[in-house]
């Protein structure tokens, strides 16, 4: 009777351990992620009142990296908003930022579907993002951009510059920008002071600069920033200015932020209770006051699951 090795050490049990080797470690550069976010909302929008439940950003995506030769490393991100309470079918998915990316020691560079550097570098004044106080209520240059290249140089004394440049793809249209530099860690991890100063050129019709900075004093969060916004075909010009302000207490997190363009202003309260590492509930009220149209309510309550 012949002698039977275990399969491991067979051709077919070689191949079978090779290849499992080599998706675990694949597996370990590839991160599924997402986030479930859900209000019950009272709304008073001018023309009467009535109550929603909304999918603030609900999103999942993929995203991952792989070191490449001479110490460059390809890293990609793929993410979709999802609806879970308005729409159906095919209507309740929407692309988010997807791109391709390349890193190394002279920074990285980013093509696709992305943020612009106005954006991106704002999100720490962003309070309220997602929800109807976000800052894109009342200014312009919160803006996703198809057609981008975006570019982060090497860290320089604690300084980055930045800059996305958008591909209009049409003959009749200009091509646009959005530069910007920026100081410390905009998550304020590894730095207690952040600033940045940005300015979009062409970006979705308009032309925006804007200052925000952000520090972090043992339980709060504090925050400011000023801005300017015109048609890039020229218009009017308006300014506006945000101060926010956040407070950890055991388990709960207070917030409050105000915003003004010109004679419109926006006010909101809020708080978040941590239920877990990935799971709070929170609440928020918004009051904004609008010059040229009626002013507008909203008090939400929801809860936020990320994975």
């Amino acid at each position: 009777m012949p002698d039977i090795k275990p399969l491991p050490q067979t051709l077919f049990g070689s191949f079978m351990l090779l290849t499992c080797s080599c998706f675990a470690e694949e597996a370990e550069l590839l991160d599924f992620y997402g986030k479930v976010n859900m209000t019950l909302q009272y709304a008073d929008e001018g023309e009467g009142s009535f109550t929603e439940l909304k999918s603030n950003s609900s999103r999942v995506g993929v995203k991952g990296e792989k070191e490449l030769e001479d110490g460059l490393t390809v890293f990609y991100l793929l993410e979709w908003q999802v609806d879970l309470a308005d729409l159906d079918d095919s209507d309740n998915i929407k692309s988010r930022n997807q791109y391709l990316g390349l890193k190394g020691s002279f920074g990285e560079v980013v093509v696709g579907r992305n943020d612009t550097v106005t954006k991106q570098l704002s999100k720490p004044m962003d309070t309220f993002s997602d929800y109807e106080a976000d800052l894109k209520g009342l200014w312009k240059g919160e803006n996703r951009v198809n057609d981008s290249l975006t570019y982060f140089s090497p860290s320089l004394n604690g300084f980055v510059v930045a800059a996305t440049y958008v591909v209009e793809d049409a003959s009749d249209k200009d091509d646009g920008t959005s530069i910007g530099v920026y100081y410390g860690d905009p998550k304020l991890k590894k730095s207690q002071i952040y600033a940045a100063l940005t300015h979009d050129s062409k970006i979705k019709g308009y032309d925006v600069q804007r200052l925000v900075v952000a520090g972090k004093f043992d339980d709060w969060t504090l925050g400011a920033g000023l801005h300017q916004q015109e048609p890039s075909a020229g218009g009017e010009s308006q300014s506006g200015a945000t101060v926010n302000a956040e407070y950890r207490l055991h388990k709960w997190k207070l917030k409050s932020q105000y915003q003004t363009l010109e004679d419109d202003n926006s006010i909101t309260l809020g708080a978040d209770y941590k239920l877990g590492d990935s799971t709070k509930v929170f609440a928020w009220l918004t009051n904004r006051k609008l010059d040229s149209a009626e002013d507008k309510r909203w008090l939400s309550v929801g809860i936020e699951h990320k994975f």
